[in-house]
């Protein structure tokens, strides 16, 4: 990442957007001009990410989005590393900006990761498109990138994508060309569990998709009757008089207030509209069971109430591939090969603190300092009180135990001392 001066950025600034309209002249959407014509507005949120819509009227979608919450709760951060990897310092750069504060005008960083993870889940690959970079991207490697957003793949091509994306500057989602190396492509870690058309999660799916047509069946209005006329129903004209007592039976009932209606004595009414008898209940259960534990996701995760070992091999085992996954394009698509030489990379550290027990701090914070891990304002910030202003609150040193001669302070007393026993010598 290259350090260039406002006045510099002001100048060369580049976005995709421009870089597409001045390649075609002209763009036009459903025959509107987007270049020469004003912006274009919309009663709901045009840049938010709809799944399609048999995930997004299952309970896959409550899914999706739990996952993707805790994805986003562990920070992606542009640091600088030493040469054992161990971190150093946080690099106050663009791409930071985007992944830790705001991404682009209609995103937080915390909602960018998100949108990026329910994009990847939902359609197994998803790209991460530098909108609005310092310089222009496409003829240069040492650029700051000031706007992120994602966009779905629609069309692959040996070099380069055509990607959908939203262009917040007329409030539409366009078709724009990227080159592959100048834009993050994640492909979902779970992808032969979620996306393959007949992995687990789609088998779930499509067995809800059938639940919900027998539940709107069974709720409907009909009344699914079968009829025994007194006379048999060989002729022509037997045939319509049973058409004729069908309607007349039809009527009574549309026509009366509470659905009431009347036979003959000799005629009898069968009904149909039971309950039918079958697995598909005992496939859903199973299906879901299957895909909790080919993800990692047990219900006591969902549900808030896992214990500490649970949540561990949850993030250990769903949230680490994932999050691998986007850090691991990052670092190869936006940081350059001179950067990474220099020890920049994208990091991501998940507070350990956050599954501890208030009970338990104490504890832990007397091992961490007793053998110098922490020192005591870090744990003050772990609990959430600001650090004191004192220099041995920052020393790595077991408080427990006294300083040696070496490191501690002499006193004025001792110095005199000193210096008598010299004038006397």
């Amino acid at each position: 990442m290259s350090d260039l001066s406002f006045t510099s950025r002001i100048k060369n600034a580049w976005n995709v957007f421009r870089a597409q309209d001045l390649e075609n002249s002209k763009r036009f959407v459903n025959g509107f001009d987007l270049i020469n014509s004003g912006s274009i507005g919309s009663s709901y949120r045009p840049d938010r990410t709809r799944l399609t819509p048999t995930t997004e009227r299952s309970m896959v979608a409550s899914l999706y989005n739990r996952i993707a919450i805790d994805v986003s709760a562990i920070p992606l951060k542009h640091v600088k590393i030493d040469k054992n990897g161990r971190y150093r310092e946080t690099i106050h750069s663009g791409l930071n900006e985007c992944l830790s504060i705001e991404a682009n005008i209609d995103q937080t960083g915390r909602e960018f990761i998100m949108d990026v993870v329910l994009s990847m889940f939902d359609e197994g690959c998803v790209a991460i498109v530098p909108v609005d970079t310092s310089i222009n991207l496409i003829n240069s490697n040492s650029y700051e990138i000031l706007s992120l957003r994602t966009g779905k793949i629609v069309e692959w091509f040996p070099s380069y994508v055509r990607l959908e994306i939203y262009n917040d500057r007329v409030g539409q989602k366009q078709i724009i060309n990227m080159p592959k190396n100048k834009i993050g492509i994640i492909q979902n870690p779970f992808y032969s569990v979620m996306n393959e058309p007949n992995s687990t999660l789609k088998r779930l799916i499509n067995k809800l998709a059938l639940l919900d047509v027998i539940d709107s069946q069974s709720g409907s209005s009909k009344l699914d009757l079968i009829i025994q006329l007194p006379y048999t129903i060989k002729t022509e004209s037997k045939r319509k008089e049973a058409e004729k007592r069908k309607k007349e039976i039809t009527d009574q009932l549309a026509d009366s207030q509470y659905g009431i209606a009347y036979i003959d004595s000799t005629e009898r009414i069968t009904q149909l509209n039971r309950s039918l008898e079958n697995n598909l209940m005992g496939q859903i259960e199973f299906l879901t069971k299957t895909l909790h534990d080919q993800l990692g996701v047990t219900p006591e995760v969902l549900a808030g109430t896992a214990n500490e070992e649970t949540m561990l091999n949850y993030y250990n085992a769903t949230i680490e591939p994932i999050l691998s996954a986007i850090s691991d394009e990052l670092i190869r698509k936006f940081i350059t090969k001179t950067a990474r030489t220099q020890g920049q990379t994208i990091k991501y550290i998940r507070d350990p603190f956050k599954l501890v027990p208030a009970k338990e701090i104490a504890e832990i914070a007397d091992k961490f300092t007793r053998n110098e891990i922490l020192s005591s304002n870090e744990i003050r910030s772990v609990v959430g009180y600001n650090p004191v202003d004192d220099a041995r609150a920052d020393e790595l040193r077991n408080k427990n135990l006294n300083k040696s001669d070496e490191e501690a302070p002499i006193s004025l007393s001792e110095e005199n001392i000193n210096e008598t026993n010299e004038n006397q010598l």
